[in-house]
């Protein structure tokens, strides 16, 4: 089952986090789909605030994938995996999938050989769309933000109900 939502602006995209954060636990995968300035990053910051991580949550692009830590409570794991070329590349950053909640940036096709079970969130900015949101996700000087499609699948039993989301539209 698929689930669409439109996100209007960078605010609500990290409402959309803190949504989800809400749902998540340990061994929770998220795998995150979109192309460069849609809202990922965007997105995993919500999830990072809502879950009270240390550190600021900013793209693993660089270091492929960030740890932060949770006083008591599982580790959010930002993976990008961009990079990687296939899912024993993702496999060989020995991330503890069992024990963190992990949020992986350009996962599909790569995440569904290492888990059964995901969520996988999409999302669509207009065609023809810039990026309209700076490294740090601040609105760009100049820049339209426009709304985006986001399209949420659960993959395995876990996440077989997507009731949840009604929060995220409101």
């Amino acid at each position: 089952m698929t689930e669409r939502l439109t996100v209007g602006t960078p605010e609500a995209m990290e409402h959309f986090g803190s949504v989800l954060a809400a749902q998540l636990r340990a061994g929770d995968v998220v795998v995150l789909t979109g192309e460069l300035g849609a809202g990922k990053t965007t997105l995993t910051r919500g999830l990072g605030a809502a879950l009270g991580v240390r550190g600021t949550v900013t793209s693993p692009t660089f270091v492929l994938a960030r740890t932060h830590p949770r006083d008591g409570a599982p580790p959010l794991v930002h993976v990008d995996a961009y990079r990687l070329r296939d899912a024993l590349e993702l496999d060989d950053l020995d991330l503890d999938l069992a024990g963190s909640i992990t949020v992986v940036e350009w996962g599909a096709g790569l995440i569904d050989q290492l888990v059964d079970e995901w969520l996988a969130i999409t999302i669509e900015r207009p065609t023809g769309a810039g990026a309209d949101t700076d490294r740090d996700g601040a609105e760009a000087d100049g820049e339209i933000v426009e709304p985006r499609t986001v399209l949420v699948e659960g993959v395995g039993a876990r996440w077989a109900d997507l009731g949840w989301l009604h929060a995220a539209r409101d």
